[in-house]
């Protein structure tokens, strides 16, 4: 019975409808009706974008201004290797919608560096070898930034601590610990 009936629905379904149903036709529609626009300042230039309302702030990174530097690890929150700065504050890209962003300051691993001149803290990582396969190095350095930033690196402990939610399969976390003090006890700006 429930086969006649698809079938005879079908066969009643004008042609017009079946072609518009193969071209996803109506998915093509509903996205150019669902979306949202924001404004942000993705590393010192501001930015104005329409994106999908369920847009990951990492997606957003990622696949349209195509700052790869930030990397999708997990997905879920876990690994820290997708983390950025918000207004000055470190979140994990991955769990922030993009349109929960609008009108604020991004910052990439991309904008940490000026010009050509490293940031304080990607000068020690590569001094102390603070990495080793380098994927998670991205979301390292800006949680190592955040930490000294938030008053968060007065003890190895508390080092560790904060930087807990950045996972390095490849275990460089001593050298990690020794980057972030060398960076808070020689008093750079970061």
């Amino acid at each position: 019975m429930k086969q006649s009936s698809i079938l005879t629905a079908f066969a009643l379904t004008p042609g017009v409808a079946v072609k518009a149903a193969d071209l996803k036709f109506e998915e093509k529609v509903a996205a150019a009706f669902e979306k949202v626009n924001v404004t942000l300042e993705i590393n010192g230039k501001k930015r104005k974008l329409s994106v999908e309302p369920r847009t990951t702030l990492l997606d957003l990174l990622r696949e349209q201004m195509h700052l790869t530097g930030t990397k999708k690890g997990c997905d879920y929150g876990q690994c820290g290797a997708c983390t950025v700065h918000v207004d000055g504050q470190r979140v994990l890209s991955c769990l922030t919608l993009a349109p929960m962003v609008d009108g604020k300051e991004v910052t990439t691993i991309e904008g940490l560096a000026d010009g050509d001149k490293l940031h304080p803290m990607q000068e020690a990582f590569i001094k102390h070898d603070g990495f080793q396969c380098g994927y998670c190095t991205p979301g390292q350095i800006m949680s190592a930034v955040a930490c000294i930033r938030e008053g968060h690196a007065d003890s190895d402990d508390e080092i560790r601590e904060y930087m807990s939610g950045n996972i390095c399969r490849c275990g460089a976390y001593p050298n990690i610990v020794n980057a972030i003090k060398e960076v808070k006890n020689g008093g750079q700006r970061v």
